[in-house]
């Protein structure tokens, strides 16, 4: 990220400026972001402001965090088991417990997510997913083979 709209225009350290790849998903996600943004620029005529930004208002205005916030929680509504009361931070979390739940060692998630050790990552971000312990059901299920007949 190079540019971050943080109070002082910046991101939180000269560290924190790094080259992250995204997701094709997230990129397709961007590129039809850009596309309706299009539509809104039509629709804003003159009173559009450019500031090169691919999220804004509806006018083009860089959000603020409570315009944020109130956005996030109406996808989270509409979105089937997640909790509506989550917040875009928490996103952070979850990004580092699902790569860590699915073995990506945590010196690499250190790196991805901007930490210079990774103690900070261990201490406060990962929060491992509780496996579901499924030995007794799958055991159980063995004894108690259907008949397939029935």
């Amino acid at each position: 990220m190079w540019r971050s709209v943080r109070r002082g225009g910046d991101t939180k350290t000269r560290k924190s400026r790094r080259t992250l790849a995204l997701p094709a998903r997230c990129v397709e996600a961007l590129w039809r972001q850009f596309e309706d943004q299009g539509w809104e620029r039509l629709a804003a005529g003159d009173d559009w402001e450019k500031h090169g930004l691919v999220v804004a208002s509806a006018v083009g205005k860089p959000l603020d965090a409570t315009s944020v916030r109130r956005a996030f929680r109406v996808v989270l509504k509409v979105v089937e088991g997640i909790d509506a009361d989550g917040t875009p931070r928490e996103l952070r979390h979850s990004f580092v417990s699902l790569l860590s739940d699915r073995g990506v060692p945590l010196e690499e998630i250190s790196r991805l997510v901007g930490h210079s050790g990774r103690a900070v990552t261990e201490e406060v971000y990962r929060k491992q997913i509780r496996p579901v312990i499924q030995t007794g059901a799958v055991v159980m299920d063995g004894i108690f083979k259907r008949d397939p007949g029935r």
